[in-house]
């Protein structure tokens, strides 16, 4: 009888018990986070606790860890799960044997508990002096998402989003971390005013915002079959527009709600065209203003979609734990509405996160539901804008989940999957995905699968503009250099580097 192979833990690689049905060991089962429809969360009444505020107030790292997981009922994993910092360094740090002094691993830290900003002064990186300063506010202006969710408020955060503030952009973008976790936060639990004006200037009409409506919904079918391009201009140009009939007409409150949904979906899609052109700093003040304008209309689905993109965000710029949180919370709040198609997407963005975490049955349970909520078609409840959500769409993420899990095999057969089902029209989704999918085959072994892939690539990547595709095809291109010996390779390369570069595309 031919013996049975040694199956592994898929977590740490020890063998694994012939009585453990399960992937993991005993170790990394146990130390696995615990599932829930939500993440750990530090209640509010921690922030109140005299000794936690004064361990913030005085820079003690150690001390306010230890204090906040304890008067929070949470485990070292817990924290770990939230901070994005290493249950082992955890540990040492609240034994005192490591210290915190990093200003990104501070504001990752204050990030992930979800620290109201005025309890912790932020440090200046290029200050000289004690350590201590004076108190700062981590926000500038009108962009504090503390601030009432007011009209005016949301003005502002246009201002800031489209260049029109004289807010310090550096101080903001410094403190975006935090800003994070406080307009989530701010956006699923503050009260919104009624968006009513009774100007003495021109009635805004239901023709001209069904209009405006088509504007913001052809720059996405732009976006989608030609690349972000020079998309950023025309979506600043039109948030402006909207900014001007918010101050300068009047509206009942019915028109009012249906002007912010409007600039709520420009504003998210605007960031997303500035994300896709290389700018990783700047798309959060557009997805933040989307989230108050989202609040001011009243329709959670948009506060939803602008939380997807802060995701994407999130595990493309090293926070996967802001990526899993976002649509966490964007989940928590439209599960009741019966929108399959909306969950659906949101939980791609959360299989992401988990996946860049390393946390592969997370993420392979996100991802199943993903589908079966999929399969379920669209519901009358699911947003017009979620068009693109399709089966192609769950197999592409899925793939890129297993690629980041470092499983290349499954990957291939999720992007071949993806290939058969996207729309043909979505020229850089494609495009993303096959990267993905060349890379996958190559690191498998199968260079000639990978190299036919990657000319399909090469073919889309002419014609797009996308600096986020382009990232993508240099990434599939170092993967076929460590391949060069091959001359399915080769001509790949030799192609790449007779193209135009980037830069004159974009």
């Amino acid at each position: 009888m031919p013996r049975q192979a040694q199956r592994r833990c898929d977590r740490c690689g020890c063998s694994l018990s012939q009585y453990n049905s399960d992937s993991l060991c005993a170790s990394c089962a146990r130390s696995q986070p615990r599932q829930a429809h939500f993440l750990p969360f530090v209640p509010e009444h921690v922030w109140t606790d005299t000794e936690v505020r004064s361990a913030l107030g005085d820079w003690d790292f150690s001390r306010a860890s230890r204090l906040i997981r304890l008067r929070s009922g949470l485990r070292q994993e817990d924290m770990a799960q939230l901070t994005g910092m290493s249950q082992s360094f955890l540990s040492m740090l609240e034994s005192g044997n490591r210290r915190l002094t990093n200003i990104d691993k501070i504001i990752e830290f204050l990030t992930g508990l979800g620290v109201p900003a005025e309890l912790v002064a932020l440090p200046l990186p290029h200050a000289h002096g004690p350590a201590r300063q004076a108190p700062q506010a981590p926000f500038a202006g009108d962009a504090d998402p503390s601030l009432p969710w007011t009209s005016a408020r949301m003005v502002e955060a246009l201002n800031s989003a489209v260049g029109g503030s004289s807010m310090n952009r550096r101080r903001f973008l410094t403190a975006s971390g935090i800003a994070l976790t406080t307009f989530v936060n701010a956006w699923d639990t503050a009260e919104a005013e009624p968006l009513t004006r009774a100007a003495e200037g021109s009635q805004l009409t239901g023709d001209l915002l069904d209009a405006l409506q088509r504007t913001t919904d052809s720059l996405r079918t732009m976006d989608a079959s030609d690349g972000s391009g020079t998309l950023t201009a025309l979506g600043n140009s039109h948030l402006q527009f909207l900014r001007h009939l918010l101050e300068e007409t009047s509206y009942d409150e019915e028109t009012g709600r249906r002007l912010a949904a409007i600039i709520a979906d420009t504003a998210t899609q605007t960031g997303w065209f500035v994300f896709d052109s290389g700018d990783r700093d700047r798309p959060l003040s557009y997805l933040y203003a989307a989230l108050r304008a989202a609040k001011a209309s009243q329709d959670v689905r948009l506060g939803a979609g602008a939380l997807s993109y802060i995701a994407i965000h999130g595990y493309s710029t090293g926070a996967p734990h802001h990526a899993v949180a976002a649509a966490q919370r964007a989940r928590d709040r439209v599960r009741h509405l019966g929108a399959p198609a909306l969950e659906a997407m949101l939980l791609t963005r959360q299989a992401r996160g988990h996946a860049k975490l390393g946390e592969r049955q997370a993420a392979l349970t996100a991802l199943g539901r993903a589908a079966e909520l999929c399969a379920q078609g669209r519901s009358e409840h699911d947003p017009h804008w979620l068009y693109w959500v399709n089966e192609g769409e769950i197999h592409g993420q899925t793939g890129s989940c297993h690629l980041d899990l470092g499983d290349p095999s499954s990957a291939a057969v999720s992007f071949t999957k993806a290939r058969q089902a996207l729309n043909p029209a979505d020229h850089r989704t494609r495009g993303l995905f096959l990267s993905r999918a060349a890379t996958a085959h190559v690191e498998q072994g199968d260079v000639e699968a990978g190299a036919a892939a990657a000319h399909e690539v090469l073919d889309l990547a002419a014609k797009l503009r996308s600096a986020r595709l382009d990232s993508h095809v240099a990434d599939m291109i170092h993967g076929l250099r460590r391949v060069a010996h091959s001359p399915y390779a080769q001509d790949v390369l030799e192609r790449h580097a007779a193209m135009p570069a980037a830069g004159s595309r974009t």
